[in-house]
């Protein structure tokens, strides 16, 4: 089943002589459950394409639709609960807050939303990212394997739609990104989770079900392994 689609998807940046072209008429579809990688070197627009299939940067045209819902179609106020809702966001520097422990920065999502944290899920999640014994740890008492470990709880406490993340690995040794690697193919084994994941290492980038390659705002498929397996087409 498809999860997220995009029609003709542009971002620009300028004008006239000044324009800059960062995601140049981009249409592309994720099924449900796939985990995505998408390449590209520093300033060929794919943290601009992920800001933007996340609601998080609006496009200058085109559509992207989540669960066929066509996001930008959205107000600001309505995207945002989306978002936050549907969407688990990922970066390369964790964005935890730093007066709150493990277990406060995993559920803040359902405290933003007004709902109460499911504590089932809270404590399956913390024994998959093996965090149960630094749950009342503040970030500045855990590795940066660690931190990144609860941002992936803090995106994955929603069950969201999709699950977005913008070089996970890029702040971490090796050892970390490796591990990293494994938690998000856990996601998506045992969560079904379906994960998007940004990077400039094309041999992390293999290890997804499928490769999308972006240079100059445009995206070519590089890898349709995953699809293939499902028995899908895209």
């Amino acid at each position: 089943m498809e999860i997220l689609r995009t029609e003709h998807l542009y971002k620009k940046y300028g004008k006239g002589s000044n324009e800059v072209v960062a995601v140049n008429d981009v249409s592309l579809s994720v099924f449900q459950g796939e985990f995505v990688a998408v390449v590209g070197s520093s300033g060929s627009g794919k943290s601009t394409l992920m800001h933007m299939l996340g609601g998080v940067d609006r496009p200058t045209s085109g559509q992207v639709f989540i669960e066929d819902n066509d996001i930008y179609k959205m107000d600001d106020d309505k995207l945002a609960i989306f978002r936050r809702r549907q969407v688990g966001l990922i970066y390369q520097f964790y964005n935890l807050i730093p007066v709150l422990n493990v277990e406060e920065n995993m559920m803040l999502p359902c405290e933003l939303d007004g709902r109460k944290p499911d504590e089932a899920i809270l404590r399956e999640l913390a024994a998959t990212l093996g965090l149960e014994k630094r749950m009342k740890h503040l970030p500045n008492e855990l590795s940066g394997g660690q931190q990144q470990r609860v941002a992936i709880g803090r995106a994955l406490i929603t069950r969201p739609a999709i699950l977005l993340a913008d070089e996970p690995t890029g702040n971490l040794d090796s050892r970390s990104s490796n591990e990293i690697m494994e938690l998000l193919k856990e996601a998506n084994r045992r969560y079904k989770q379906t994960i998007i994941m940004i990077t400039h290492n094309l041999e992390l980038a293999k290890q997804a079900d499928r490769v999308l390659a972006i240079e100059d705002g445009r995206v070519s498929d590089r890898s349709r392994t995953g699809v293939a397996d499902r028995g899908e087409e895209a």
